[in-house]
């Protein structure tokens, strides 16, 4: 049996778990909403324990019901909801069984351990959602020891950011900076900044990526600031033979860490 049930959309409990849809009521409680199985199943692996589980018996698969007493057995309050309701929790438009509300990712630079050679990402005023949690997507893939988020124009705990991870944002390490406050942190590491501009001449796998390396992207239409662009080590280019002059920064990013991957697997 669920601790509660419940199928009115104007229940105060549900209205709250909505109001995390807005980047505000995410800021103000430290919260967010975990949506979908997959999601929910990585977060947990990841040592994630939702405060509130809403989940509609009509829609749980049969393979998925052993997360429901994973989650009771974890402490999480456990609440039945109808479909209807669970569509109005829901971020995306067409919602499985399980929607979760948990703590925000929140980790600060000094927290960060690196081993040695670390392969890191920084990734600068990126604004739409769903590029970011790809670019975490391909840094998880690839193995990367680092996400710094700078100056971000959209939050880590956006659903859509979890949604576009496929959960990897509670997998890899990351953390959101200034862009001068993360710039020191890496130049008092000795790691060098390889920053990717379409003005650059040196394509981007001309460049020794094998060692420790911190990979600098920027927003599609503005590109990294000078910030990164004077304070970065080396700058690349990755190239272009069609009349586009830019990638999607998240395809951008997993060309250039899948590079990096390339050439550490060359040395062993």
């Amino acid at each position: 049996m669920s601790e509660l049930q419940i199928s009115s959309l104007q229940n105060p409990r549900i209205k709250a778990a909505a109001r995390l849809h807005g980047r505000r009521a995410r800021q103000q409680s430290g919260l967010m909403l975990v949506e979908g199985y997959h999601e929910l199943r990585l977060a947990r692996d990841c040592g994630v324990t939702p405060r509130e589980l809403f989940y509609c018996p009509e829609l749980v698969r049969p393979e998925e019901v052993g997360l429901l007493a994973e989650m009771r057995a974890a402490g999480a309050m456990v609440v039945e909801v109808t479909a209807a309701v669970m569509r109005k929790l829901a971020y995306r438009e067409n919602p499985d069984a399980w929607l979760a509300i948990a703590p925000a990712p929140r980790r600060i630079l000094a927290e960060l351990v690196l081993p040695e050679n670390p392969l890191l990402v920084v990734v600068e005023g990126v604004e739409k959602p769903g590029n970011l949690g790809a670019i975490l997507r391909s840094a998880d893939a690839a193995g990367v020891d680092g996400v710094l988020v700078c100056d971000g124009r959209t939050d880590l705990a956006n659903p859509n950011v979890v949604r576009a991870s496929k959960g990897t944002i509670f997998q890899v390490p990351v953390v959101e900076a200034g862009s001068k406050e993360a710039l020191d942190w890496l130049r008092h590491r000795h790691v060098p900044v390889l920053a990717a501009t379409p003005a650059a001449e040196r394509d981007h796998w001309d460049a020794d990526l094998s060692r420790g390396v911190a990979i600098a992207v920027g927003a599609e239409k503005e590109g990294l600031s000078r910030i990164w662009l004077d304070g970065a080590d080396l700058r690349v280019t990755i190239p272009m033979l069609g009349r586009v002059n830019s990638l999607n920064v998240a395809q951008a990013l997993t060309l250039l860490v899948y590079e990096a991957l390339r050439q550490r697997r060359g040395q062993g």
